[in-house]
């Protein structure tokens, strides 16, 4: 009677394997939409994740470290042309410029460029050229890369007889880096440093249009210290000649400090020589008062 009941006043039950159906499609569905959902946010979220690795980049590259592309040989063999060289900018707010650095600079409203680069034909370009100049994909036209060899009061000069450059009357030891079989300087020269400035030079003195070249110019062929970006670190592209760059060995040379120390203090004592004679004869007229 109840079996009887069942199957003449209700629908026929579903078997285990609809209801087992039913799930999986509802299953697939919930996951397909998922999906959807999931893409869609990653496309509306693509942008904004965009503009903040922009702005992070900027932010390293402004205040940390950049890279910079090297347009030419002038620092050869050091550093070759298309070598990309991470700079660190903090560096010179803890510690002073030595000799021996390998620095960028910029060389706006002073230096001409030393490769003469084509300016972007629009704004679209030159968005891109900034790009990449920011992350050393191409090189700055008014970058410049070069080695500190003199810094603020240092006496530089070449040559002495053995066509060494000095630096406060010491003779520095380039074999290590120097182009091979240039020398050190082709043409004689002897400045001294103002303050605030540094005489740089490239490795490659053949080709580099450095603080040689540009003797006639304000500073005398020296570069204001607060033009310099920062210091070239290590080389990062191609990794076949990745590599740190040290300062060399001959700029550890007590003497250059010691020479630059007496340098310095030659104006203080010729200061006190003059004084001494004067005040005696003061001394001397006021006795005879």
């Amino acid at each position: 009677m109840t079996n009887e009941g069942q199957a003449s006043g209700g629908e026929s039950p579903r078997s285990v394997e609809d209801e087992v159906d039913v799930v999986a499609e509802d299953t697939k569905k919930t996951a397909k939409g998922g999906k959807d959902k999931k893409k869609g946010s990653f496309w509306k979220e693509l942008p904004v994740l965009v503009v903040v690795a922009l702005l992070l980049a900027l932010f390293i590259k402004t205040f940390i470290v950049q890279a910079f592309y090297i347009p030419s040989e002038s620092m050869e063999n050091t550093l070759l042309k298309n070598d990309r060289v991470l700079v660190n900018k903090l560096v010179y707010h803890v510690r002073d410029i030595e000799r021996g650095d390998v620095v960028v600079f910029s060389g706006v409203d002073s230096w001409d460029g030393e490769v003469q680069i084509e300016e972007p034909s629009n704004p679209f370009a030159a968005f891109f050229h900034w790009v990449g100049t920011a992350f050393g994909v191409v090189p700055g036209e008014k970058d410049y890369i070069k080695r500190v060899i003199g810094v603020p009061g240092d006496v530089v000069k070449c040559c002495d007889a053995k066509d060494r450059v000095t630096v406060n009357g010491v003779a520095i030891d380039e074999r290590q880096y120097l182009y091979p079989h240039d020398l050190p300087s082709q043409k004689p020269f002897e400045v001294k440093v103002p303050p605030g400035r540094l005489w740089v030079m490239g490795d490659h003195r053949g080709v580099s249009l450095d603080s040689r070249e540009h003797m006639g110019d304000p500073g005398g062929g020296t570069i204001p210290i607060d033009k310099v970006i920062g210091r070239a670190f290590v080389i990062v592209w191609p990794f076949s000649r990745a590599t740190i760059l040290p300062i060399p060995d001959t700029f550890s040379q007590p003497a250059l400090n010691a020479a630059a120390a007496v340098g310095g203090a030659t104006p203080l004592l010729a200061g006190f020589a003059g004084a001494v004679p004067l005040v005696l004869w003061r001394r001397r007229r006021r006795a005879r008062r």
